[in-house]
């Protein structure tokens, strides 16, 4: 395994969005046409690194949920 890879990239956009429009995990979970768990969730908002399918899935049942159109960068910083 990389050591050199950062894994957490501490708190990302999408929780200052989450919490500024009220929504929890369970909102995105409930939205989301994919298989999304509150598990990836929680790992977007608190920093973790995600693989960019991950990222997509979070996109996409944010942008349901809020009816905006949000893209990965407004999402996440790395």
């Amino acid at each position: 395994m990389n050591k050199d890879i950062q894994r957490d990239l501490g708190e990302q956009p999408i929780a200052n969005i989450m919490a500024t429009l009220r929504l929890k995990p369970n909102d995105l979970v409930n939205h989301s046409k994919e298989q999304l768990t509150h598990k990836m969730v929680a790992k977007a908002v608190k920093g973790r690194r995600l693989t960019r399918h991950v990222q997509f899935k979070i996109v996409g049942a944010l942008n349901k949920a809020t009816e905006k159109n949000y893209s990965l960068k407004d999402l996440f910083n790395y």
